[in-house]
């Protein structure tokens, strides 16, 4: 509030400067045109030549007549194109200069700047996202300020097998298997805090067997338990399944988030675009990263559109369950039909050309889902995880042993 009101007052200040020039009368005082000058030169020549004798007094005032004549002429027509604007002329130009100047820069200030964001250096404001990130609180004070979410409603016979569950990891502390079922079941109750802990107990007895599945699960729980936060403690998760795999899903979504909520919506920005356009979208980060991105880039001053889902997802598919049959064909074979064009002109990950194999199965387009798989199998020749998941994709389409 306190910008706007300094902008307005500074609108005020300049259109004060410029009203009393604009809406001043016009005094015009033509200068003298070239032909005017010329023919006063002429008649000071005449006298000159009169004086000298070079004339005699009746030529000469034939010509200072004739010379006057054509001065009077010249005169007259310089007077006729000077032409004053009236005083409403003047007060409407001066209302449109300072509407232009006044409402037009705030209205192209409201669209191009950041209204109520502090002005600061690109240096400065990395400095304080780094300050941010690191003075954030951690797991426990952030699982502290989130609301006690009410029990998911169960059976009261599941309820009871819960509880008997959670009396006996305490009298069997080193069960995997308890700790495991103990996180899934807390988290089915929305107990994320419990479910979180569970899962840590689980990688604890695991150690070095704890499968990266395990990893993501409990970044899953510890954000979810935090409202969504992101904290050290999960960072240091998110770093180790980097360490892995650079590319791993779960730990570039939640790194994103990490940095969108310490004011770096660029990285932010970075991170999801990637997912969003190369990951598969059957993915459940991927789909929060498509729900953050557009704002991600807003905030990052990007202009940027997200692209459409390509292709049918599993949910897709599903959801065509309730339709009549012929609605069902109409909807996927579209939904195929975008996707491969897509593939054949830009290209995309394993994923997309194993959910096309897979859709082109389902609708029983054999000849082409072997195409596919062929062509595949040509592209990702030099990538053998990819092959394995086309050809797992291909099986099941039928067109594979």
């Amino acid at each position: 509030m306190l910008f706007w009101i300094i902008a307005c007052l500074i609108v005020a200040l300049v259109a004060a400067t410029l009203l009393p020039t604009l809406l001043r009368p016009a005094s015009i005082a033509p200068e003298l045109s070239a032909d005017m000058t010329v023919y006063r030169d002429q008649l000071a020549e005449v006298d000159r030549d009169l004086a000298r004798g070079v004339l005699d007094r009746a030529e000469a005032d034939r010509t200072r007549t004739e010379i006057s004549r054509r001065l009077l002429a010249a005169d007259k027509a310089g007077a006729a194109t000077s032409v004053a604007t009236s005083p409403r002329v003047d007060r409407i130009m001066a209302g449109v200069v300072v509407m232009v100047l006044g409402a037009g820069g705030l209205a192209m200030y409201d669209w191009l700047g950041a209204p109520g964001y502090p002005d600061i250096s690109r240096a400065s404001r990395i400095a304080a996202g780094d300050a941010l990130r690191e003075g954030r609180m951690d797991q426990a004070e952030a699982e502290a300020l989130v609301p006690v979410q009410p029990v998911a409603d169960v059976a009261a016979a599941d309820m009871a097998l819960i509880d008997q569950l959670r009396e006996a990891v305490k009298t069997h502390p080193d069960s995997i298997p308890g700790w495991g079922f103990l996180a899934e079941f807390e988290a089915r109750l929305a107990n994320y805090p419990a479910a979180a802990r569970a899962q840590e107990q689980l990688i604890a007895l695991k150690s070095d067997t704890a499968t990266v599945a395990d990893y993501e699960y409990l970044v899953d729980l510890q954000v979810a338990a935090a409202g969504g936060f992101v904290s050290p403690q999960v960072e240091e998760t998110l770093r180790r399944l980097l360490a892995d795999d650079d590319r791993n899903i779960t730990a570039r979504y939640y790194t994103g988030l990490l940095y969108a909520q310490t004011d770096r919506p660029d990285i932010a920005f970075r991170l999801w675009r990637d997912l969003v356009e190369t990951a598969s979208a059957d993915d459940i980060h991927v789909q929060f990263a498509r729900g953050g991105i557009e704002d991600a880039a807003i905030r990052a001053g990007v202009d940027y559109e997200l692209p459409p889902e390509a292709g049918p997802s599993a949910a897709d598919i599903a959801a065509a369950q309730d339709m009549t049959p012929a609605a069902q064909q109409d909807m996927i074979r579209g939904m195929v039909a975008q996707l491969s064009d897509r593939l054949a002109t830009q290209g995309g990950p394993p994923a997309e050309w194993a959910r096309l194999i897979s859709s082109l199965g389902v609708l029983g387009d054999t000849d082409q889902a072997r195409a596919i798989w062929t062509e595949a199998n040509d592209v990702f020749a030099d990538d053998p995880a990819a092959i394995a998941e086309l050809l797992a994709a291909a099986q099941q389409a039928g067109v594979a042993e």
